[in-house]
């Protein structure tokens, strides 16, 4: 019986710890700014699509779309995924088509396009007719239409455009749990298995009385042997035989 109770502790203290492990799990997925504005999650990223007043025209030069951004950076596109999403989710935001500022400049010392943050421009979705060629290096800036999600090179410094987004990384250590579908399910399963288990243990020990009559069948017994007063008995007659 002192075996069937270690176990179940055991089983008790298995079925804790999986399901501590899979909140753990769950919650490393990552969070968008609290600062009162409208983040949307997209990916590890995290987007605010500055909607500016309503019913007015929107019109932002370079400088002034980063200083919207509050200290993050302007919208980087790193997949097709990406341009995707921006431009599914303008709608959203904006009545009409807008173009909008991509956080990109002029690297002289490789003197090709970079994303803010020295990061090289992997993927791209430049118009077929590459434009703007005949602008001065240092004076190029990318903006994307919402419509086509197509690039264009615009000038930083004369040109304005109408949409803004910034972006940051979502941040882990404020991680809020979003689970899927399917983790839920293997962990709603294992639960139930590991409780199965611990409830079958709490029956047989419950019905402990019957398992010890059920295993005294299988106790060990000793070869026969004669008891050790019939020996007597068989001594003793053996010497009056021999008496005269």
């Amino acid at each position: 019986m002192e075996s069937l109770e270690k176990s179940h502790r055991y089983l008790s203290s298995i079925c804790c710890v999986f399901v501590l492990c899979v909140q753990l799990q769950l919650g490393l997925t990552g969070d968008c700014p609290a600062d009162g504005r409208t983040w949307v999650p997209f990916g590890d990223g995290c987007y605010y699509f500055v909607h500016g007043e309503e019913d007015t025209i929107k019109s932002y030069t370079f400088e002034r779309a980063k200083t919207l951004c509050q200290g993050f950076e302007l919208l980087t596109i790193q997949s097709a995924e990406e341009n995707d999403f921006v431009i599914k989710y303008s709608p959203a935001v904006w009545k009409n088509n807008v173009n909008v500022w991509l956080g990109m400049y002029y690297d002289t010392n490789s003197d090709d396009m970079r994303w803010f943050g020295e990061q090289p421009v992997g993927f791209s979705n430049w118009e077929d007719i590459f434009s703007s060629s005949d602008l001065v290096p240092l004076d190029t800036c990318v903006a994307l239409h919402s419509n086509t999600g197509k690039w264009e090179n615009v000038s930083c410094l004369e040109q304005a455009e109408n949409g803004v987004v910034c972006e940051t990384n979502q941040k882990a250590e404020e991680a809020k749990p979003k689970p899927s579908a399917l983790l839920s399910a293997l962990v709603i399963l294992s639960v139930v298995a590991i409780m199965g288990v611990s409830a079958v243990i709490w029956f047989l020990q419950h019905k402990y009385n019957l398992g010890s009559t059920i295993l005294t069948a299988f106790e060990y017994h000793p070869p026969f042997r004669v008891v050790d007063t019939d020996r007597s008995c068989l001594v003793e007659a053996e010497e009056t035989d021999s008496v005269p």
